[in-house]
């Protein structure tokens, strides 16, 4: 197979040598002398032309000899112009349509890869890094000896890591728009979104880096939370940030946020009966 593509890639560069150039390619109507010049265009790095010949020529070329390749080089095209949304496309159009293909492997992490690279910026909805990541499990699960395997193993850390930025963000959006009832709905509280965010955080992501930030964030929010009740409910709640901080110290006692939490400990236990 190696072979076979470079020496139809030696041969597409005579041809382009001897018979003209781009313009002149555009022109033919010889499948074989455009397919051979899309592979040379790709070869060179000219991905956007190999891409822009391949795209006209796929549907011509399938159930032939040449269909699948042809294929799976656009996507390999529009990957590596950084087309991520139709390498994407592309990609899955192969593997679905050649499932025991040449390629399928490779189709599959690609897929994954492009997912990858198009993934938004932390603030905006994840949607896509969720799609990646459940690409690249796919891939695993399929591959689980690929070559690949690592890489598509390590983005899946690198997704994840986002998705609890994600979380992390908007726990603490929660804690610091504090007392602000226009965000609030049905009597809610923000102290106590921040709560239910972080603790979900913690319960779906159990290995995360940032699984201290999120606990002295509980801690805190559960402290404001108590500070800012009726006085029906101050002490209940107090009780539940002082529960909150023995549990924080015994996960964490060398914490860097142990100071803080020690702080609030204190002036929490002024408005119960607690033993130290």
């Amino acid at each position: 197979m190696k072979r076979a593509f470079l020496y139809a890639a030696c041969v597409a560069t005579l041809l382009l040598t001897s018979c003209g150039d781009y313009v002149k390619v555009q022109k033919t109507t010889d499948y074989d002398y455009r397919y051979e010049a899309a592979k040379q265009y790709y070869a060179e790095g000219e991905y956007n032309r190999a891409a822009l010949f391949l795209q006209e020529m796929v549907t011509g070329l399938k159930g032939t000899d040449k269909g699948e390749e042809s294929l799976f080089l656009l996507g390999m095209s529009s990957y590596k112009s950084r087309n991520y949304d139709a390498a994407t496309a592309y990609f899955r159009k192969y593997y679905e349509t050649y499932p025991e293909g040449v390629y399928t492997e490779k189709a599959h992490f690609y897929c994954g890869m492009s997912l990858f690279n198009n993934v938004p910026e932390i603030k905006l909805d994840q949607t896509a890094t969720l799609e990646a990541s459940s690409e690249f499990q796919q891939f695993l699960e399929l591959y689980p000896n690929s070559v690949f395997s690592d890489m598509a193993q390590a983005n899946i850390f690198k997704l994840q890591d986002r998705l609890v930025e994600k979380e992390y963000l908007s726990a603490k959006l929660y804690y610091d728009l504090g007392s602000y009832f226009g965000n609030c709905t049905n009597g809610g509280s923000n102290y106590q979104a921040c709560i239910v965010t972080a603790e979900n955080a913690i319960k779906d992501f159990p290995y995360m880096t940032r699984r201290e930030d999120f606990a002295i964030l509980i801690l805190r929010a559960k402290f404001e939370l108590a500070a800012q009740s009726v006085e029906s409910k101050k002490e209940e709640r107090y009780h539940n940030a002082i529960d909150e901080y023995y549990g924080f110290t015994n996960e964490y006692p060398e914490s860097k946020y142990l100071k803080e939490a020690e702080e609030l400990f204190n002036k929490a236990k002024k408005y119960t009966t607690v033993e130290e």
